[in-house]
């Protein structure tokens, strides 16, 4: 008995359990459907314009998916900026620290993920969701009414 016990313990200590993190090339944020590399220019605060969105939602550090306003680097609520004379198709401002921006510079678009449909749609879901429990209640008042 001792010796099963003893093999079953060292059977348990053999084994490699290993996490796997992904090391990103660069920091990046997300934003209206664009991935953005964070360049280490700074922004001052005389060109940082409007806010215009800001990180909502984190990478996932085993898959890398993400979606929506995202970043691999920066806190949820970290926010995004205009930066003046220049399209938000190009570069925007990323406050990395309170009234400290840097560049973020377009990329590419962001890849299809599922959850950018349904952030979309959920609005909706709900309004109908309901539209439909007071039109039912409504249908058995009137029934109940009868």
């Amino acid at each position: 008995m001792k010796k099963i016990i003893l093999l079953v313990l060292l059977m348990i200590f053999s084994i490699n359990f290993s996490v796997h993190a992904l090391d990103w090339a660069y920091s990046f944020v997300v934003w209206n459907g664009n991935v953005y590399k964070v360049t280490e220019e700074k922004v001052l605060e005389s060109e940082v314009g409007k806010v215009i969105g800001k990180v909502k939602t984190k990478t996932d550090p085993l898959s890398g998916n993400y979606y929506g306003n995202a970043s691999n680097s920066y806190p949820k609520g970290t926010k995004y900026y205009e930066i003046n004379g220049i399209s938000t198709d190009s570069s925007i401002a990323v406050e990395v620290k309170e009234k400290q921006w840097l560049k973020a510079a377009y990329v590419h678009e962001a890849p299809f993920h599922w959850m950018n449909i349904v952030m979309k749609v959920y609005p909706f879901l709900i309004i109908a969701a309901v539209i439909i429990v007071l039109f039912l209640r409504m249908k058995k008042a009137k029934i109940s009414k009868k």
